[in-house]
């Protein structure tokens, strides 16, 4: 089809009236003739009116026109479709007539109230497009009568005088406001008007003073600060109720023609949101989104074990373990789990309950999660109860958390044949809220040091060496430690296998996956760290597939270093009992027994790492074996790609919103918008630069040429 062509008659400056039965006129301002196609974009469509009218900007305009034989309804263009119809509409038209009109005067000078309208109504200026916007009812206008005025608190006088502000078209300001008194007065500085209103001897709340009348009243508020968000929620809610696909652009619209409020995009998407979830609760949603999450997860991930249970009050408790997860933690992982709660920024009203791995490289590996609504130990025993129905027979599993929340004896109830020892962190953290205030910051870091030296302490007699020395500043710290059971948080005593893996910043991962400026729904929450675990392992296995080693690079440092060590060292053949030659005494600062066939020294540091220790290593290298042949099979590259051998699978549909149903059928299924939430007070952290990375430029002395100091404190002596 060919390109249309019409004649476009450009109208601007004047006015529009409208008659008794609804016609609308224009008249006065200036009248310019042009052409139209209908293959113009809505960009060309404005840069050639700007060229007809001598280059006049068009920010501050709008197009309108009437449909043929149709004088009561003006008509936008927006956009290109908008133009597009346009022609279209008067093709067989020999001319049509577009009005440019400025944004601010869009509406008419006469206005023509109709005989019956309601008396507790007032009918002000009628919109261009033939509808007419009435003000809020007299209620409002009345809703500060004048002193005298009883109210039930302050909260309730504060409505009234935003509501009468909205009425009236003015902006105020507090001077006091607070539980006992409220003033207020007009911004406009021309105009006097001010209020009072405190306390009773009846404890109500009275309006005490009213002074000056209002000067300053405007056609329509330009100014946002009176159409706040939960303002505009509480206006729309019963709409949304019954229109959940109620639009922005609608809400907007509505508000400027009945209330006389200029509302952006954002302000009517903020007030919508709002008011969905005080109409819909996050707990309610979530327990109506959350069994076809289940099923959809089930469905996607075959395997996977999701599981939600609804409680009192509309609360819930939401478990997943994808199939992937699960996989890599049975064939790849250490039976390792650390046990963590995690505290979402953006949603504080839920908790996530956490069980994760590491992998061979000592990277995090979630294997389960929960979402519940506080950490207790009621919610602890359910999660650990589907995390037990969900992992296969492993055996013994050592499991390792801050011991809060009845946390010793929940694992303890469900995993009879674990062990569980503290977080590390969370145990220092513990430690230094013991110290006493008195003490200097260098003591409080040398105690801190000594404990830490007794965490890592692989054999008793070092144990209890670091343990006196606390004791020379303090008993009562060493009578602490001893109630905390060193058995379990130092090597030396835990039966465990932590294999040198003390620490997990699970909680500062998922953090990070999760945006902070969004409120998500539960569903939304959930799949986003999906998401973020999905990369993750893609990532992990694709690096792998790049890797020569039989060890993981950490792995292969750490060996490196013991093999280093072990260079100094003398090898004498032990006369065992058994007489097998299996058992060698190494000589370093003390004696030490190594046992090749039990893979044990006396040291203790392999049996604690899964690393041979540096005295292995020297037997090893006098047996002429391989050392990378006594290394945990779980620091091994086959055990690391295992780990990730499994993909997550995606849940496509999880965004889409499903059509509301019934709620009391059980079948609404509508999903959220996320929610845009405050910013968080205070300056935005700044990540920390990742260490591994850091590159630093050497110092260098310019007197001497060598490295590691400057000319200033350069020992050098000067020559003659």
């Amino acid at each position: 089809m060919g390109s249309r062509q019409i004649v476009a008659v450009l109208q601007v400056g004047g006015e529009f009236s409208t008659d008794d039965d609804g016609r609308m006129s224009y008249y006065g301002g200036e009248a310019h003739a042009m052409h139209v196609k209908s293959d113009w974009t809505f960009k060309a469509f404005k840069h050639e009116i700007s060229s007809t009218l001598n280059n006049l900007k068009l920010d501050s305009y709008v197009f309108k026109y009437f449909l043929p034989r149709n004088d009561k309804t003006l008509i936008s263009i927006s956009n290109d479709k908008d133009l597009k119809r346009m022609v279209e509409f008067h093709a067989e038209s020999e001319t049509t007539y577009i009005y440019v009109m400025k944004k601010a005067d869009n509406r008419l000078k006469i206005s023509i109230a109709g005989a019956d309208a309601p008396a507790d109504c007032a009918v002000i200026a009628t919109t261009p497009d033939g509808s007419k916007r009435q003000k809020i009812c007299a209620s409002w206008e009345n809703a500060i009568t004048g002193a005298g005025q009883v109210f039930q608190s302050a909260k309730e006088f504060r409505d009234a005088l935003h509501k009468y502000a909205i009425a009236h078209r003015f902006h105020y300001k507090f001077v006091k406001n607070d539980s006992s008194r409220v003033t207020a007065e007009c911004t406009d500085g021309g105009c006097a008007w001010r209020i009072h209103a405190s306390k009773s001897h009846s404890k109500e709340f009275m309006v005490k003073k009213i002074f000056g009348t209002h000067t300053c009243e405007s056609e329509t508020i330009k100014s946002h600060r009176l159409a706040s968000q939960k303002w505009v929620a509480s206006v729309i809610k019963e709409k949304i109720r019954d229109s959940p696909n109620y639009r922005p652009r609608d809400i907007a619209n509505d508000l400027q023609r009945e209330y006389g409020l200029c509302l952006n995009y954002s302000q009517a998407w903020r007030g919508k949101a709002i008011a969905r979830k005080e109409l819909y609760s996050s707990d309610e949603e979530a327990c109506n989104q959350l069994p076809w999450f289940c099923q959809r997860i089930v469905e996607t991930n075959p395997g996977s074990v999701a599981t939600v249970v609804a409680l009192e009050d509309s609360k819930f408790r939401f478990f997943v373990a994808f199939h992937a997860s699960l996989h890599g933690f049975e064939h790849g992982c250490r039976h390792l789990l650390f046990l963590d709660v995690i505290s979402v920024r953006s949603n504080k009203h839920w908790k996530l309950l956490a069980a994760t791995s590491v992998d061979g490289e000592g990277d995090i590996f979630p294997v389960a999660l929960s979402v519940v609504d506080d950490e207790n130990q009621e919610n602890w025993h359910w999660f650990l109860e589907q995390l037990n129905d969900s992992l296969p027979a492993l055996g013994a599993i050592t499991f390792i958390s801050n011991g809060k929340n009845g946390l010793w004896d929940e694992v303890s109830l469900l995993f009879p044949d674990s062990y569980h020892g503290y977080h590390v962190n969370c145990f220092i953290d513990e430690f230094k809220q013991q110290l006493d205030g008195s003490w200097s910051e260098e003591v409080k870091d040398t105690m801190v040091a000594h404990l830490e030296k007794a965490i890592y302490s692989c054999k008793v007699d070092e144990f209890n060496q670091y343990v006196e020395l606390i004791k020379t500043e303090s008993d009562k710290l060493v009578e602490w430690l001893l109630e905390t059971k060193p058995e379990r948080w130092s090597d030396a005593f835990f039966k465990g296998s932590r294999l040198g893996q003390y620490t997990c910043n699970v909680s500062e991962a998922i953090s990070d996956w999760i945006p902070s400026r969004y409120e998500l729904s539960v569903v939304q929450l959930v799949d986003t760290i999906r998401c973020n675990l999905m990369e993750m392992m893609y990532t992990r296995r694709e690096s792998s597939n790049t890797w020569t080693e039989v060890l993981t690079p950490s792995a292969n440092q750490k060996l490196q270093e013991q093999m280093n060590k072990a260079l100094t060292l003398n090898v004498v053949c032990s006369t065992g009992n058994d007489g097998n030659g299996h058992v060698f005494e190494v000589c370093d600062d003390s004696v030490n027994v190594v046992n090749i066939d039990t893979w044990e020294c006396t040291c203790r540091k392999w049996h604690v790492s899964g690393i041979p220790c540096s005295h292995a290593i020297a037997v090893f290298d006098r047996t002429e074996q391989c050392p990378l042949d006594y290394c945990s099979k779980y620091f091994t590259t086959e055990c690391y790609r295992l780990t990730y051998a499994m993909s997550i699978n995606p849940i496509p549909d999880v965004f889409v919103p499903t059509a509301a149903g019934d709620p009391s059928q059980g079948t609404t299924t509508l999903l959220s918008s996320p929610i845009l939430t405050r910013r968080q007070v205070g300056r935005p952290k700044e990540k920390p630069a990742d260490p591994r990375i850091a590159i630093k430029r050497a110092v260098r002395c310019s007197r001497c040429k060598g490295y590691g100091h400057n000319k200033a404190t350069c020992k050098v002596p000067i020559s003659a």
